[in-house]
């Protein structure tokens, strides 16, 4: 099986500098493989893989499945697998089953989680190249 990288194109935000950078997944897109993005990643359709970004958002109705490696999350949809983020949002539109590895975490009344929320130092996601290995 070989894996699929998609690297997306980030496209300066109007009016904004270049460093504020957004790509976005639109709904009835699906991806299997690995995502790489500049900036911000709104995912509104489905990604089975791992995704790289600055900031991940997930919207109402996205599906994922993987992992999320990205300094700050935000979570509408549904996701399923794990989390190394710096910081994360947890919406009450939000269906989690996984493990959020996090350094700060803001969860909203009526998410629905299933897992676990390890708390970890900032020097922790300074290097997640190498993703720990899952656990059966």
């Amino acid at each position: 099986m070989s894996v699929q990288t998609l690297r997306m194109p980030a496209s300066p935000a109007h009016g904004r500098e270049s460093a504020a950078q957004n790509s976005h997944l639109s709904q009835g897109f699906a991806v299997t493989g690995r995502i790489e993005a500049e900036g911000e990643l709104t995912i509104q359709g489905r990604v089975r893989g791992r995704i790289d970004a600055e900031r991940v958002v997930l919207a109402r109705g996205s599906e994922v499945e993987g992992d999320i490696v990205a300094r700050d999350v935000c979570l509408a949809g549904r996701f399923n697998g794990r989390i190394f983020a710096l910081n994360v949002t947890v919406q009450a539109s939000a269906d989690v089953e996984g493990r959020i590895f996090h350094h700060t975490i803001a969860v909203e009344q009526g998410a629905r989680i299933d897992g676990r929320m390890p708390w970890r130092p900032p020097n922790y996601f300074d290097s997640l190249d190498q993703l720990p290995e899952t656990r059966p």
